[in-house]
């Protein structure tokens, strides 16, 4: 920027006389003075997100996505995640991916998180719906088809306890002990060949405590799913059924794949590779209030998820439009996940571990190298570090997880084009992530650039000295890197513009003049 030279001493004119002074002098060293000849800042807590499109998903999956999005009127990011959430629902548990390599001993587990945000009103659960349906068919067809296998097991299980029952008591009443013996070895036999509780196949839930989503997790293959457009499952993490202590293991195991040992009276839970994946859609209000526990963000539970903040099409929809999801599209996402499901293995098995093509790898890399560039103090992703720090673990997952929709199961490795995609995808989210957590209100740098501008805007110049932000402002910036950090921001964003007040014989003094259509707003 251009520096702007002042002959007297700034501190010893009347601030508003000094400030009337650096303003003329600006006008001529730069012409950025009228509203129309400044570029349309983003206010912070309002940061724009781009839109994603419904071809970021191949194949199916991209087909069925905008079919949604047209059916509906909502934007189409709402869908994408949605149906990568129920793939990932699917494929879960059963591969991983190896981002260096099958020797390089680093694995993903294929489970996602995602949560959309999108006002009452906006048509979430038609969208979760459309996205859910092959799900709920599925559970439904295997429901049926397992029932006589449950009804046997289950009524095979009640008469060996009957007989052991009778056989304890028998035991308790032996005169000898060789038929004492005799009892307990005839226990023993029934309690080892009693067959195994059958439970009805299930992919996901919509509402559940810890406690039963572990047991869940046993009863499943060690892999479970949560797809609600309520916010209540945030109300049970932070402990509403738990006197108020926030119980997240299970959830944040789920999402790592860490081996899970619960022994309590009563409960008993031994998972080796737990798989839990998210499909979530919430009004923006409740996710801020649900959201609001510190332990959420201090455990890295807010960094998992993968957030799109779309703007919202309500007040824009054709009423007289009515376009249902060609029964042609819905029948092929049908069959496809179908297939996937069919095709997996029954019961617990070790997860089959896909590669990275070489080149797929060093677009990964690529992806990994930027992230972290800017990640570190004074980054622009310093706020979100948590964040993007798990993003390349979640592109290697997603690029993983389009190679098996496309290829199927017999998939041997990620290719170029699935990482690509991949890759595109998460690069989008990084602004809907950026404004999630300025929502969330776990962004301090959003937070102190909105008090920021509120001071300014109180101001009767529209330019500023830091001294006197600092000043003004001094309950909340003790440490001037506080404030540049957010003054930083709001450069970003064009809401200010920095120039230098050259003080003769003095240290030059650091100003901003703030954007005309950041004051009109």
């Amino acid at each position: 920027m251009s520096a702007t030279i002042i002959p007297t001493d700034f501190n010893d004119r009347g601030r508003a006389a000094g400030l009337a002074a650096v303003a003329a002098d600006i006008d001529q060293a730069r012409p950025v003075t009228s509203p129309g000849e400044w570029p349309d800042p983003v206010l912070p807590g309002a940061l724009r997100t781009p839109e994603i499109p419904a071809d970021v998903l191949p194949s199916y999956l991209g087909e069925m996505a905008g079919a949604i999005a047209v059916s509906t009127q909502t934007p189409p990011a709402l869908a994408v995640m949605s149906c990568l959430a129920v793939l990932a629902t699917v494929l879960q548990r059963s591969f991983e991916v190896a981002p260096y390599g099958e020797l390089g001993g680093y694995t993903e587990p294929l489970s996602i998180w995602t949560l959309g945000a999108a006002a009452s009103g906006s048509r979430k659960t038609a969208v979760q719906k459309e996205a859910l349906a092959p799900l709920v068919y599925w559970e439904k067809l295997r429901a049926d088809r397992s029932r006589r296998d449950i009804a046997r097991a289950l009524s095979a299980r009640k008469v060996a306890k009957k007989v052991v029952e009778r056989l304890e008591q028998d035991a308790a009443k032996a005169k000898s002990d060789g038929e004492r013996e005799a009892l307990r070895a005839a226990i023993q036999y029934e309690e080892e060949n009693m067959p195994a509780e059958v439970f009805a196949p299930r992919l996901w839930s919509g509402d559940t405590t810890p406690e039963r989503l572990q047991g869940m997790l046993v009863e499943q293959g060690e892999k479970m799913a949560v797809h609600t457009d309520e916010a209540g499952i945030f109300a049970v993490m932070s402990g509403r059924y738990n006197k108020g202590q926030a119980n997240l293991d299970v959830f944040l195991q789920g999402h790592s794949g860490s081996a899970m040992r619960v022994d309590r009276a009563g409960r008993l839970a031994h998972i080796d590779r737990p798989a839990l994946s998210f499909g979530l859609l919430l009004q923006p209000g409740l996710l801020s209030e649900a959201a609001g526990s510190r332990s959420f963000r201090d455990s890295g539970l807010l960094a998992r998820f993968l957030y799109v903040i779309p703007a919202s099409n309500v007040g824009k929809r054709d009423v007289r439009r009515n376009e249902p999801v060609p029964p042609a599209v819905r029948k092929r996402y049908e069959a496809e996940l179908h297939q996937l499901l069919d095709g997996l293995p029954i019961g617990v098995q070790t997860p089959r571990v896909l590669p990275l093509q070489t080149h797929a790898r060093e677009r990964w890399y690529d992806l990994a190298a930027e992230i972290e560039k800017h990640q570190g103090d004074g980054g622009k992703y310093e706020s979100i570090s948590d964040w993007t720090c798990k993003l390349p673990g979640a592109a290697a997952r997603i690029a993983c997880l389009l190679e098996l929709a496309v290829t199927g199961l017999g998939a041997q490795s990620v290719s170029d084009a699935s990482m690509e995609r991949a890759v595109r995808l998460v690069e989008l989210l990084i602004p809907h992530a950026q404004a999630a957590f300025g929502m969330l209100g776990a962004d301090e740098v959003d937070t102190d650039a909105t008090a920021i501008l509120k001071w300014a805007r109180g101001l009767e110049s529209p330019d500023f000295t830091t001294r006197e932000c600092q000043r003004a402002m001094e309950g909340r910036f003790r440490s001037s890197e506080r404030m540049k950090k957010a003054l930083q921001l709001l450069r970003e964003r064009d809401v200010v513009q920095p120039f230098t007040i050259k003080n003769p014989g003095a240290r030059a003094t650091q100003a901003y003049r703030v954007n005309p259509k950041a004051l009109s707003t």
